[in-house]
């Protein structure tokens, strides 16, 4: 399987800035990209891909949502996600992922996101190009909803569950690509499991074929 590890930015964190660990996976057929705020420290990793946390539902949730079953990415057993299914289901349906911020500080030791410190914002534009089919970028969660929408010099957060269109200067092939907001998939955030499905699905399943 391929690895999606960036060791050569794993190896560059230093004076407290961490860089992305994760190359962005970026199917060319993709039609979705989610973007997070960054990675949870390493000890935290169930995978080496994104969302690695195994307390975090993301994977359970688009198990749900395609599968009809919350654990057909999980390893029960090794309590583990089970990446070469995911990557090979992403790529065939066209599911990118990255993050908003390719270089960040941690201001404590937790996995929270009010406590990083963007250094360095993601070229959002740089990602674009890559994905000549893209129709909307999702963020899951307040942190990468701020760090995006100041990148993307748009005024306003959209609320959970609601989007607005990405500004004609970050696109430049006129294509129309919207962000949408949907419930983070941590399990901190107030909302029950499925109302997260429902609203996962609702929007996924109108996107990718």
């Amino acid at each position: 399987m391929t690895s999606w590890l960036n060791t050569e930015n794993i190896a560059r964190s230093k004076d407290g800035v961490e860089y992305h660990p994760l190359r962005p996976f970026l199917p060319e057929n993709a039609t979705v990209l989610f973007l997070g705020s960054f990675p949870p420290q390493r000890k935290r990793w169930c995978t080496d891909f994104y969302y690695p946390n195994f307390i975090n539902d993301h994977w359970r949730i688009e198990g749900q949502v395609f599968f009809g079953d919350k654990n057909h990415f999980v390893d029960l057993e090794a309590k583990r996600f089970k990446t070469e299914d995911i990557v090979a289901f992403c790529q065939q349906k066209g599911i990118a992922f990255f993050d908003t911020s390719t270089a960040v500080r941690r201001l404590q030791d937790n996995a929270s996101d009010k406590f990083l410190e963007v250094v360095e914002p993601t070229d959002i534009r740089a990602l674009l190009q890559k994905l000549p089919h893209l129709k909307a970028i999702v963020t899951t969660g307040e942190k990468a909803t701020e760090t995006l929408c100041a990148t993307l010099h748009i005024p306003a957060l959209p609320k959970v569950g609601s989007s607005v269109n990405i500004p004609d200067t970050f696109n430049t092939d006129g294509r129309q690509i919207f962000l949408h907001r949907l419930p983070s998939s941590s399990r901190a955030y107030p909302l029950a499991f499925d109302k997260k499905v429902e609203a996962y699905g609702r929007l996924l399943l109108s996107l990718v074929d």
